[in-house]
């Protein structure tokens, strides 16, 4: 299944690329508007119904204490592994989890998903 993502600044460029290839559609912040407020990602995410994908747990933050309206959010969280683990990672979470990541808050880290539905 094909999905839409922005990819926040945070993002690795392979992990973006890896799931272009994999025939998602991903707007990638460092290409569009570097340097763009976290309000402004969360905000063309939810203009663009995709999914939010970053490194940066400021976006709980936005999610979870301030309420923000979003779509799904995937949280990265796999320091330590070289940039195509990380990609082959996303990429099989994304296959494995589509429907889950879409709606909920996730994190994903090396051997583990956390899926949190949104409260909003």
């Amino acid at each position: 299944m094909n999905m839409k993502f922005i990819a926040d600044e945070s993002v690795d460029l392979p992990i973006v690329e890896r799931l272009r290839h994999d025939g998602h559609i991903v707007w990638y912040v460092a290409e569009m508007d570097p340097g763009i407020t976290d309000d402004d990602v969360l905000r063309q995410a939810v203009q663009q119904n995709a999914i939010l994908m970053t490194a940066d747990k400021d976006f709980g933050e936005l999610v979870f204490r301030q309420r923000r309206m979003t779509c799904g959010i995937i949280l990265i969280r796999v320091a330590g592994l070289t940039p195509d683990a990380k990609a082959h990672l996303l990429s099989s979470v994304v296959a494995k989890h589509h429907k889950e990541v879409a709606t909920a808050f996730s994190v994903v880290s090396p051997g583990r998903v956390r899926v949190r539905p949104r409260l909003i």
